[in-house]
């Protein structure tokens, strides 16, 4: 069955993404920063699962579940009673929030003991398919762990691996719920400081490669951490590591050069992904969520080779990064509210924010290439063809 899983944009979100690739084959993962953001990221996969024809599971961790995730409950519950047998989609809601549990009594959803799992509260939907398990006592990447059977296959990992995952699972869920007395607390600082500094640094969200990359440097981590490493051995072998992993995900690339910093080399090969940049209408090439420095290196790469004259990056939370070689990123940004450079400019979103790449292009599309005016519309459209 297709797995989907739409996971927290922190360590412990990471951690549940890590624990289910371990067990399950993800098809797609999708990060959220914000829990405002939650209720359209779950409507557009209710759009896109109403039109599937197999079943398929969508996996939801690490998210409060405020109140327009909350309505999408309800609407997915709906949807798959109206679904023809055998072919009922399954939601795995797995959260660890006091205020979802608020939420959904606000929203008058029933909420219990679960009678198989120990421990969890279960919000009913009347959908033996729907599984929202709440436990406040652990964290995301412990529940995603513990309740893989409602989404993986049965799997027994290698040895190596399976410790590595359990000291992953024992700090993140230290510095998650913030237990300093804890063994595992500071190795969790020490993820916790690497997470941050390569989630959005290195393979930006978005780029097929991402989610193996930090999935695998926590795991190399974890593993460090394991055998004793302390927390300063692991900031000063931080780099070794990912330069590591970046030799493994360049091995065999056209064009590799191992003498350039791993930031260096991994520009170069994202300036060539089809799957981070969207070519407008324009042929002005967008990308979404790059952080600044990676949107640096990368945009000039790809304008040096003559893949686009101008580019733009757009951020969650609505500003817009306009780079260019013909001297059109200021106009860009002029449209957008915004001013700067000729060839480096920004502006801001008429929404305020966006929540993917594609509302990102939805709402950059028009405002920079108008769709012609309606001539039908005008007082003098009947007198176009008109003959006196």
């Amino acid at each position: 069955m297709i797995v989907t899983q739409v996971s927290h944009h922190d360590l412990d979100g990471y951690g549940a993404t890590t624990v289910a690739a371990a067990f399950a084959d993800v098809s797609r993962v999708v990060h959220v920063a914000r829990y405002s953001d939650v209720g359209p990221v779950v409507e557009d996969e209710l759009k896109r699962l109403r039109g599937a024809s197999t079943a398929e599971t969508l996996l939801m961790t690490d998210l409060g579940l405020e109140e327009p995730t909350v309505a999408f409950l309800r609407r997915f519950a709906a949807m798959n009673r109206g679904r023809a047998e055998g072919a009922h989609h399954r939601l795995v809601v797995l959260d660890h929030h006091a205020s979802s549990i608020d939420q959904l009594k606000r929203q008058n959803l029933e909420i219990g003991p679960d009678p198989e799992r120990a421990g969890l509260l279960r919000a009913d939907l009347g959908d033996p398919e729907v599984f929202v398990l709440i436990d406040e006592a652990h964290c995301a990447t412990r529940m995603a762990h513990d309740q893989r059977a409602l989404y993986a296959p049965d799997k027994i990992l290698p040895e190596t691996q399976a410790a590595d995952l359990a000291a992953l699972i024992e700090s993140v869920e230290a510095l998650d719920l913030w237990k300093k007395g804890e063994p595992g607390f500071a190795g969790g600082l020490a993820l916790d400081e690497l997470f941050w500094d390569s989630v959005s640094t290195l393979v930006p969200a978005g780029h097929p490669w991402h989610d193996r990359f930090v999935s695998d440097l926590l795991m190399a981590a974890a593993g460090r951490l394991r055998a004793g490493a302390t927390p300063a051995e692991l900031e000063r072998r931080s780099g070794e590591l990912r330069a590591g992993l970046v030799d493994g995900l360049l091995a065999g690339e056209a064009g590799d050069d191992p003498t350039l910093t791993a930031r260096q080399r991994l520009a170069r090969a994202l300036a060539r992904s089809d799957a981070l940049f969207h070519p407008l209408s324009d042929g002005t090439l967008l990308s979404f969520g790059l952080d600044s420095g990676t949107f640096q290196r990368v945009s000039d790469q790809v304008m040096e080779a003559g893949r686009a004259k101008r580019v733009v990056n757009v951020q969650r939370a609505g500003t817009l990064s306009f780079r260019s070689i013909d001297g059109t990123a200021l106009d860009g940004a002029r449209a957008f509210r915004g001013g700067g450079h000729r060839d480096a400019a920004g502006g801001k979103l008429p929404n305020g924010s966006a929540h993917s790449r594609e509302d990102a292009i939805a709402q950059v599309e028009p405002v920079l290439n108008p769709p012609p005016p309606d001539v039908s519309g005008s007082p003098f459209a009947a007198l176009k063809n008109w003959k006196g």
